[in-house]
C-alpha cells in the first residue's frame, strides 16, 4: 500500500512538477512556499519574533479571520508566534507530506500533541477504547487527568479486534493505539481497525462517529504511515526518531483538513506551541536525515535481534523483523519504508532468562551498561543516534500499576533497546560482555 509513495510529484523552483523520492523531498522540502520567500537560501531561515508588524488594522483583522483555516497557496498573515510563524509552518508542511496527511499542527512535546488530538475529539461523558500497552505518560493522561473531565477509558487487547469491538459503547468516540506498542513491539492491524471503525460509524450519526488516533512514534513516517490505511489522526513525538539527535523536544498531529481549524484553535488557546528554534533544528537536522538514519538503525536492529535471540541468557526477543514475532506477517504488510523495503523499526524489547522471581539478570545487564558500556547508554527516550537502554517496568512505564503492566505484557525482566548509529558489531560486543557479567 505504501510503496507507491517512493517517487511522488513535488513542485520545483520553476513551478513545474517533478517526481522525486521521499528521502530527497525531506532534504529540500517545497521549493516554493507562501510561508516564506527563501528562494536564495539553501537552508530554510530561522524566524525569531514573538509578534509581527502589520501594515493595517484590516490586514490584522484578515489574519485573525483566516487563522486555523490554512489555504495552500494563500499568503499567510503572521500576527503572533503562538498562532503561527514561518519556520514552524514550513516544518509542518513537510511533516504533513511525509505522513501522507493534509494538515500538520506541531506542539512543544509529544504529550502536548496527544492531549490536543484527544482534546478536539472528546467532551465530558465520552469514552475512549485504548490499547492496553501504551506509553506510561499517555496512560497517566487517560487515567489521572481525562477521568477528571468524566472521560472514561477502557483498555483492551487490540491484537484481537474482537476485544476492541466488545469494548466500544454508544458514547465511545476514540480508538487509541500505538503500533508498534511501547515497549512490547506488538502490532495493530491498521486496515482491520479502520474497517471496524467504518462498520461502527455506518450505524451512527456523524456527531457520534468514532475516530482512530494512532501514535506513530516508534515507527516514524519512514517505517509506516497510518493515514494511508485510513486512520483519522496520527500523533508523533518529534523528540524521538524525527529529531534523531536528542537535542530538541516537539510533537505533532497529522490529519485531514476537517480537523485543521479545531487543532490550531486548541493550540492557540491551550498553548504548548513548538518554539521556532526547536522547529528549525528538527527540520534542518532531523527530518532531512530521517531516511538515512532510520535505514541504518533498522539494519542494525536486525543484527542485534538475531544475536540476542540465540543468546542463552535471553528468554525472548520481541522484534517485528524476526520470523519468530507472532505478527511478523502483519509487519511485512504494514511496515514498509518510503523506499518500499521492509522496515520493522529501530527498537527491540527483550526478556532475560531468570533463575527466580527477581529480575536480577536484567538489572545486572542494565547496570553494567550504565557503568561499563562504551556505546550503550542507560537513558530514556528513543530514536536517538546513540543506542539507549532502559527498564520500562520501573522507568518509562512506572505510571502503570502492577496489574496494568501485567495485562500489557510488560515483564519485570523486560528491557527496551533503541538502536543508534553505532556499528552493529560494537553494540553486540557490549551486549555480549554485559550478559557475561550479568
Amino acid at each position: 500500500m505504501s510503496d507507491k509513495r517512493e517517487r511522488d510529484a513535488y513542485p520545483t523552483k520553476s513551478g513545474q512538477s517533478r517526481k522525486v523520492g521521499m528521502s530527497t523531498f525531506l532534504i529540500h522540502g517545497k521549493a516554493q512556499t507562501a510561508r516564506w520567500d527563501f528562494s536564495h537560501h539553501t537552508v530554510p531561515p530561522l524566524s525569531s519574533s514573538v509578534t509581527y508588524r502589520l501594515d493595517s488594522a484590516e490586514r490584522g483583522g484578515r489574519g485573525f479571520l483566516q487563522f486555523g483555516r490554512r489555504e495552500e497557496e494563500a499568503e499567510p498573515v503572521y500576527i503572533y508566534d503562538r498562532l503561527d510563524e514561518p519556520t514552524r509552518s514550513i516544518l509542518e508542511d513537510d511533516l504533513a507530506k511525509a505522513e501522507g496527511g493534509e494538515v500538520c499542527c506541531s506542539f512543544a512535546t509529544g504529550m502536548a500533541a496527544i492531549s490536543a488530538a484527544l482534546g478536539i475529539l472528546l467532551k465530558p461523558g465520552d469514552h475512549i477504547v485504548a490499547y492496553r500497552t501504551i506509553y506510561g505518560c499517555t496512560y497517566s493522561l487517560l487515567t489521572r487527568w481525562l477521568s477528571r473531565l468524566r472521560i472514561d477509558t477502557s483498555f483492551c487487547d487490540f491484537t484481537d479486534l474482537e476485544h476492541a469491538r466488545a469494548a466500544i459503547r454508544p458514547e465511545t468516540r476514540v480508538l487509541y493505539v500505538e503500533t508498534p506498542a511501547n515497549p512490547t513491539m506488538e502490532l495493530v492491524d491498521l486496515g482491520a481497525l479502520c474497517n471496524l471503525r467504518d462498520r461502527i460509524n455506518a450505524e451512527r450519526p456523524p456527531e457520534q462517529h468514532v475516530h482512530i488516533v494512532v501514535d506513530n512514534t516508534f515507527a516514524s513516517p519512514y517505517c509506516q504511515r497510518p493515514l494511508e490505511w485510513g486512520v483519522d489522526l496520527v500523533v508523533e513525538s518529534l523528540t524521538k526518531n524525527i529529531c534523531g539527535f536528542g537535542t530538541d523536544m516537539g510533537g505533532a498531529v497529522i490529519c485531514g483538513r476537517r480537523y485543521e481549524e479545531e487543532l490550531f484553535m486548541y493550540r492557540k488557546d491551550f498553548g504548548g506551541v513548538l518554539s521556532p528554534k526547536a522547529g528549525w533544528g528538527i527540520m534542518v537536522y532531523g527530518l532531512s536525515t530521517l531516511t538515512l538514519r532510520a535505514k541504518r538503525q533498522t539494519e542494525t536492529a536486525f543484527k542485534v535481534a538475531a544475536f540476542l535471540e540465540q543468546h542463552p541468557k535471553i528468554a525472548k526477543v520481541h522484534f517485528p523483523g524476526l520470523p519468530s514475532h507472532p505478527q511478523h506477517d502483519l509487519a511485512l504488510k504494514q511496515m514498509r519504508s518510503t523506499l518500499g523495503t521492509f522496515a520493522p523499526g529501530t527498537l527491540l524489547y527483550f526478556e532475560t532468562r531468570e533463575d527466580g522471581e527477581e529480575p536480577l539478570c536484567a538489572r545486572n545487564l542494565i547496570n553494567w551498561a550504565a557503568r561499563h558500556s562504551y556505546c550503550i547508554t542507560l537513558a530514556v527516550s528513543l530514536g536517538n543516534i546513540r543506542t539507549l537502554i532502559e527498564a520500562p517496568g520501573i522507568m518509562t512505564h512506572a505510571a502503570l500499576p502492577p496489574e496494568a503492566q501485567h495485562a500489557a505484557r510488560i515483564a519485570p525482566n523486560g528491557i527496551r533497546l533503541s538502536l543508534g548509529l553505532e556499528k552493529a558489531e560494537d553494540i553486540i560486543d557490549d551486549l555480549a560482555e554485559g550478559l557475561e557479567q550479568a
